[in-house]
């Protein structure tokens, strides 16, 4: 069902390189690199590195996969859900229309069917019907969608050109999928090194991350047969203890906007505001000494949002969540606002809290508009990382006006708080738009006022 490529790995066998830098630190000259493939390697990083817990060196080590077919639920709730240690390019649910318009269902149920065998047939029939439903209202409403996306980019963006304006349709879709289950499958390109991998292996909590993450495992290993003892089957994390968010029951609700609550600011005292020289085109903030004092400001919230734009969320890795919790609320987006489609999102929710599947499953079912909610916690350093990103027009609708509550939150309680300056975009510093040809048509001749921060339909 899902297909694990090995793309890049290492010039230097992996054991070599961990064995080359262990003897590094306690030798006075250089060591020679071995090949790896001999039993006095293997012996030597398992007795001395990996079992006494000494997992820097296998650090040295990168491993690239192609990963297909997999679930965008299972990325959002499985790879890139509680490890920061990776990097990861998905697909874009935005640019790749075909995953909504042309779906192969029969694979999609075949996906369901493999990973979770045990399901009654009946169960399995009900939550493929409730999928074809989401779909068939996804699709009756793609054009008139994106004819509102276009009347609002017009409206919201003075100066939008022509490559701003042919993205309705593609704005139109990324809030129109609300409406559809995040089981449809996606690709990434899935970058880790040595110890996350083997950390993420004993670690996977539901059937799909521990099929891919073997998959991963035996890539390796056929690569590198010798570095077998890194992967210990009794040190795995059981089925027993199968790990999802967890899921509401009771009165079910619609909103139409994302939450925020401001919970702590740490350290103001600390805050340096750094140069846009220092954020852009390359971030240099977790790397000035002059800035480290940002790293020990931290601001702590609370959000609530929808699983599609939790996917974007996730992006910003220096930033730490907690556990999330689905809220038994639906995200209405503006442009599905604007079509009247309230009860339709109603109607989608409750047929997806109605599924009578497991709770893993029940989770990949969820449709990209269902909201969860949890806590954010990042240095002063992290979040003006987010925030150069997520204050452009260029990010999502919802995101942008998620961070948006957050910049209006802490200016409600100090409105000269120097730490507004962590809330504003590139333009609004420059007068330019960092984006280049892809400039999205804000008015940045405003800049000086509020107009230049308003909450974003498109």
């Amino acid at each position: 069902m899902i297909e694990v490529t090995l793309i890049d790995c290492c010039a230097v066998h992996p054991l070599a390189k961990a064995e080359h830098a262990a003897k590094t630190c306690y030798q006075g000259a250089i060591p020679d690199i071995g090949t790896g493939k001999d039993a006095s390697a293997a012996k030597f990083v398992k007795e001395k590195l990996f079992s006494t817990g000494h997992h820097t060196t296998l650090q040295h080590s990168l491993f690239s996969f192609q990963v297909e077919g997999i679930a965008v639920g299972n990325v959002t709730f499985g790879l890139h859900l509680v490890s920061p240690f990776y990097n990861s390019d998905q697909r874009s649910g935005r640019f790749c229309s075909d995953m909504f318009l042309n779906p192969d269902f029969e694979r999609i149920g075949e996906y369901v069917q493999y990973f979770w065998p045990d399901e009654r047939s009946g169960s399995i029939e009900r939550a493929m019907s409730y999928l074809r439903h989401s779909v068939g209202v996804y699709v009756d409403n793609l054009e008139r969608a994106a004819v509102v996306a276009e009347i609002m980019l017009r409206e919201e963006r003075k100066f939008a050109g022509k490559t701003v304006l042919g993205n309705a349709r593609k704005i139109a879709q990324e809030q129109l999928r609300n409406l559809i289950p995040v089981v449809f499958p996606t690709g990434l390109v899935y970058t880790v090194v040595g110890s996350a991998l083997v950390a993420l292996w004993e670690s996977a909590w539901d059937p799909v991350m521990r099929r891919v993450t073997d998959l991963m495992r035996v890539a390796v290993l056929r690569e590198y047969p010798e570095a077998s003892f890194l992967f210990d089957p009794d040190r795995r994390r059981s089925k027993d203890r199968d790990w999802n968010p967890r899921i509401p029951e009771g009165p079910i609700g619609l909103l139409e906007e994302p939450a925020l609550a401001l919970l702590d600011i740490a350290h103001q005292e600390l805050f340096t505001m750094p140069a846009t020289r220092d954020m852009h085109p390359v971030d240099r903030l977790h790397f000035l000494p002059e800035l480290m004092n940002n790293s020990m400001g931290r601001i702590v919230t609370r959000v609530g949002l929808s699983v599609a734009t939790m996917g974007q969320d996730q992006r910003h890795r220096t930033v730490s969540r907690s556990e999330p919790v689905f809220l038994p609320s639906f995200y209405v987006p503006p442009i599905m606002k604007e079509l009247g489609l309230h009860s339709e999102a109603e109607d989608i929710l409750s047929r997806w809290l109605e599924l009578d599947v497991s709770s893993t499953l029940k989770t990949i079912m969820a449709p990209y508009g269902a909201m969860v909610s949890y806590e954010k916690s990042g240095s002063f350093n992290a979040v003006l990382h987010e925030q150069e990103k997520r204050l452009c027009f260029s990010a999502q609708q919802e995101i942008y006006n998620n961070n948006l509550q957050l910049r209006e939150a802490i200016g409600a309680g100090n409105p000269e708080s120097p730490l507004l300056g962590m809330f504003e975009p590139p333009c609004y510093r420059t007068g330019k738009c960092a984006e280049g040809a892809r400039y999205c048509g804000r008015d940045i001749s405003r800049r000086e006022s509020a107009e230049y921060f308003p909450v974003r339909k498109v």
